[in-house]
């Protein structure tokens, strides 16, 4: 009550109970994914074995899979599609709404922008489905793998818009105006001056993009169409038919890279912040 009365706030690390709900939480959360990574490497035959010995014999089998190489190669090309035109437009968005005077209906396209971060995934799906059925009975285009690109490019913008736009809230308009001052147009103020130091925001959103895109199931179930497998959907395939100790391979491969991102857009969040 002392720490309460001083300062006006309640410190909630320090509330009863709170230490047993975080780690019950984390418990809860990180100890099935620590027994998928364990149990790649038990050299039992069977996933619901026990523990059989230490053996890499499931990644070897892993490396040889053609199957999960091509979908994991299709998954990565999707990624970085989606990736790029994600941070071009989230990139354009986030100036629309913080570098120029405030205009009408910019409250309701910030909403609009971010509204994938609250609708639920599912309707997301099934409304991109609804979308592009009407387009190819209306007009005969087959998008082909270009529409699971277009779709993860929708659903990923908000994750690029959101550091971006933090970014630049938080950066200085002082040498932007001592641009114009010196009489540099638009382009050349924004390309030597607001782009590289908007560098760590864009480096930070485009990683979170690319992870999303990669790890997108339920978005690419609805939408891709045969021979258009990604290696969400490959893992999928490989539970609804015989499983085996690879799988828990496969999710640990898959689990390496979104660890990698989400670090690396930590790093480059961290890097953000030092830098203001």
């Amino acid at each position: 009550m002392a720490s309460f009365a001083s300062t006006g706030k309640i410190d909630i690390k320090r509330q009863t109970g709170f230490g047993f709900i975080a780690v019950t939480c984390l418990v809860s959360l990180y100890l099935p994914i620590l027994v998928v990574l364990i149990f790649s490497f038990n050299n039992a035959m069977s996933i619901g074995a026990s523990w059989q010995g230490f053996s890499m014999r499931w990644y070897v089998a892993l490396m040889r899979n053609e199957g999960f190489f091509n979908s994991a190669i299709l998954s990565v090309a999707i990624a970085i599609a989606a990736t790029i035109m994600s941070t071009i437009i989230g990139t354009m968005a986030a100036l629309a709404t913080t570098r120029v005077k405030r205009w009408r209906g910019q409250s309701a396209t910030i909403l609009a922008i971010t509204s994938p971060l609250i609708v639920p995934e599912i309707v997301s799906a099934v409304s991109l489905l609804a979308f592009f059925s009407f387009i190819a009975q209306t007009f005969g285009i087959s998008y082909g793998i270009l529409k699971i690109v277009l779709a993860h490019t929708s659903f990923c913008i908000p994750f690029v818009y959101l550091p971006i736009k933090a970014r630049l809230e938080g950066m200085d308009v002082t040498l932007e105006n001592a641009a114009a001052d010196l009489y540099a147009d638009r382009w050349k103020t924004f390309r030597y001056v607001t782009l590289p130091l908007l560098l760590p925001g864009i480096s930070s959103g485009a990683a979170l993009a690319f992870i999303v895109s990669f790890d997108d199931f339920t978005i690419t179930q609805l939408i891709a169409g045969p021979g258009e497998t990604t290696l969400p959907l490959f893992i999928w395939s490989r539970i609804r038919n015989i499983v085996t100790p690879e799988l828990n391979a496969m999710c640990t491969a898959l689990l390496v890279v979104s660890i990698a991102f989400i670090v690396l857009s930590f790093l480059l969040t961290k890097m953000k912040q030092n830098q203001n």
